[in-house]
């Protein structure tokens, strides 16, 4: 069995509309493939992968590393922004949600062999 974590969230896609647009965006982490990094996978069949401990710093403070940016938002939600050529993609999450993905990643990290 994989050590994988694999969960969904529900994410608000950021605009200057009155309504925010809800996505679901599978979060994942494979401590096999590459311990030190988290996936984010979009509908579009877009993925942005980048360091784990980006998202955890961001939780309690703005951080920026490449084309990912993720600061918190108030004292329950966090934003992430993906930045490329074309714009910028603000999505906006529940910080437990996020909280509750990298305590998954931490704990098969605990429990997976040792190369």
């Amino acid at each position: 069995m994989s050590p994988a974590v694999t969960e969904h969230a529900r994410g608000r896609i950021v605009t200057d509309a009155p309504q925010h647009r809800a996505v679901r965006v599978s979060l994942r982490y494979d401590p096999v493939a590459d311990p030190q990094s988290v996936c984010f996978a979009f509908p579009s069949g877009r993925e942005w992968t980048f360091p784990r401990e980006l998202l955890e710093t961001g939780l309690k403070a703005p951080v920026r590393r490449g084309e990912v940016e993720v600061w918190p938002c108030g004292r329950v939600q966090t934003v992430v922004e993906f930045h490329t050529s074309d714009g910028v993609a603000v999505v906006q999450f529940d910080a437990k949600t996020l909280k509750r993905f990298l305590r998954h990643t931490y704990a098969v990290t605990a429990t997976a062999p040792s190369r």
